[in-house]
C-alpha cells in the first residue's frame, strides 16, 4: 500500500509539473542557420547569432591573444581542446547541440569545426588571421554579462571536533532523481529531484532544513567538516574546491549533486534589503557582511534554498564535461545557448590583481562547465585557485562580446549537400 500511494502521488506530481509545459517544437533540418548580414545595426529582442563580415572577422582574429590567459603559445590550448573534443565525440553526432536564432548545429558539425581549429594551433602563433580565413564568425547579440568563479581553499577535517564542526555532505542516500523525458518527449532534458517520506513524494530538503533544522544529521552522509559555515556556503556557490587538512595534506572536493531547489542570489537579497549598496557588491563584500553580522547571516543564507552536495577526489576541479578546468580558459555556459565543447572568442576586460585596473581580454575560451545561475547568454570564467583568482572572480561583473567560430569548410559541405 505504501508503494502504491507513493506512485500515485508521484504521478500527480508529474501531472502538476507538466501543466505549465508546452509541447516541444519539432526538430528542423540539420543545416546551420546562416542568415543574411544585417544592413544596419540592430538589437535583437532575443539572443541571436549574427554573422560577422569578412573584413571585421580579419580584424578580430588579429586582435586575439593568449597572453591575458597567462599562456605562452596557442598550442597551450591543445589539452583543453582535446578534452572538449573527447566530450563532443561522446555525443550522438547527428543530434542537434544548439538551436538558436542564427545558429543551428549538430554534434558532428561542431566536432568538425573544433577539430579543424585544433589542427591550426601550431600555426596561430605566426598567423592568427587563419581564424578568419578558415572560419565564419557569429556574434552573439546582444552582448552578455561575464562573471567569474574560482577554486576556494578552506580549512577542513575528515573527522569532526570542536574546531571543525560544520558538515560537508555527500549526495544523500534518500535523494532521488527522475528523468522526466522518459515520461514524455516534451520534458526531455528536465529532471525532478525528490525524496519519499511516509509513502509521499516530497521536494528534497532545502538549505534551512539541512543547516538550520539538521535534516541530515545522523544519516552518515557527511564526508568532511569545515571550520567556518561561510566557507561552506561559498564552496557551494563555486561548486568545487580544496580542503586544507590538519596534517598539511589536501583533498579536492568536487560537485556531486544538488537538492533541486531554485538558486537565489544572496547578493541580490543583500541589495534589496539595503545591507550592501549595489555599487559595492562583490564576493568579498558579501563575505565581510556575513562575518560581521552573525545575527542575520543565517537568515540571509537561508534565502537561497539551493544546496550542493560533494564528493572527495585526488584531482580536480572538473567541469561538466568531466575534464579538469583550465584557469582563464574554461568557461561555464548555458548549454542550450552555447553547446558544451565549443570554442568561442570572448572579448571583455579583467582586473589586474597588482594594479586593480581593467586590462583588455580577447581570447579563445572553452565551454567546459555549467552552473545553476548560468542561464541564457551569461558566461562564468574559471579564474583558477588562490587569492588572486578569488579576487578576480569576486569582482568580475563585466560586459562581454561572444563570437562562435564555425568552419567554412563545414558550412560549404552542408550547402552542397543534395536535398
Amino acid at each position: 500500500m505504501i508503494v502504491r500511494n507513493s506512485l500515485f502521488c508521484f504521478a500527480i506530481l508529474i501531472l502538476l509539473f507538466a501543466a505549465g509545459c508546452g509541447p516541444r517544437a519539432s526538430v528542423p533540418s540539420t543545416a546551420p542557420k546562416v542568415p543574411a548580414e544585417p544592413t544596419a545595426p540592430q538589437v535583437p529582442e532575443v539572443p541571436t547569432f549574427v554573422p560577422v563580415g569578412e573584413g571585421a572577422a580579419r580584424g578580430l582574429a588579429k586582435s586575439l591573444s593568449v597572453k591575458p590567459q597567462n599562456l605562452c603559445s596557442w598550442t597551450d590550448l591543445r589539452p583543453g581542446i582535446e578534452a572538449s573534443l573527447h566530450y563532443i565525440r561522446s555525443r550522438s553526432q547527428s543530434s542537434v547541440c544548439v538551436d538558436q536564432p542564427g545558429l543551428r548545429l549538430t554534434w558532428g558539425q561542431l566536432r568538425d569545426s573544433v577539430s579543424e581549429l585544433a589542427s591550426l594551433l601550431v600555426s596561430l602563433d605566426h598567423d592568427p588571421s587563419l581564424l578568419a580565413e578558415r572560419f565564419a564568425w557569429y556574434k552573439l547579440e546582444p552582448g552578455t554579462l561575464l562573471t567569474g568563479y574560482y577554486e576556494p581553499w578552506l580549512k577542513a577535517s575528515l573527522s569532526p571536533d570542536e574546531t571543525f564542526k560544520y558538515p560537508l555532505y555527500g549526495v544523500p542516500d534518500d535523494l532521488q532523481i527522475v528523468d522526466l523525458g522518459s515520461f514524455h518527449p516534451r520534458w526531455a532534458g528536465q529532471k525532478l529531484v525528490y525524496r519519499v517520506e511516509d509513502g509521499q513524494v516530497e521536494p528534497y530538503f532545502d538549505r534551512a532544513a539541512i543547516d538550520g533544522l539538521g535534516a541530515l544529521e545522523g544519516t552518515g552522509d557527511e564526508i568532511a567538516w569545515a571550520a567556518d559555515p561561510v566557507d561552506v556556503f561559498f564552496l557551494q556557490i563555486q561548486g568545487s574546491g580544496r580542503l586544507d587538512l590538519p596534517d598539511g595534506s589536501f583533498k579536492h572536493i568536487l560537485y556531486g549533486g544538488r537538492n533541486g531547489r531554485q538558486y537565489v542570489s544572496i547578493g541580490k537579497v543583500l541589495i534589496e534589503k539595503g545591507y550592501i549598496p549595489k555599487e559595492e557588491m562583490s564576493m568579498q563584500r558579501i563575505r565581510q557582511f556575513l562575518n560581521e553580522n552573525p545575527d542575520v547571516a543565517e537568515d540571509i543564507l537561508f534565502k537561497n534554498p539551493s544546496y550542493v552536495f560533494f564528493r572527495l577526489a585526488d584531482e580536480g576541479p572538473f567541469g561538466s564535461i568531466n575534464a579538469i578546468l583550465t584557469p582563464r580558459v574554461s568557461v561555464a555556459v548555458d548549454r542550450s545557448m552555447i553547446p558544451l565543447g565549443s570554442v568561442v572568442a570572448l572579448k571583455t576586460a579583467l582586473m589586474d590583481y597588482d594594479t586593480g585596473k581593467a586590462d583588455p581580454f580577447f581570447s579563445l575560451v572553452l565551454a567546459q562547465d555549467t552552473g545553476g545561475a548560468i542561464q541564457g547568454t551569461r558566461m562564468d570564467l574559471f579564474c583558477g585557485a588562490g587569492e588572486e583568482a578569488e579576487t578576480l572572480a569576486g569582482h568580475l561583473q563585466e560586459g562581454a562580446e561572444v563570437y562562435m567560430l564555425l568552419s567554412k569548410r563545414v558550412i560549404a559541405s552542408l550547402q552542397n549537400r543534395p536535398q
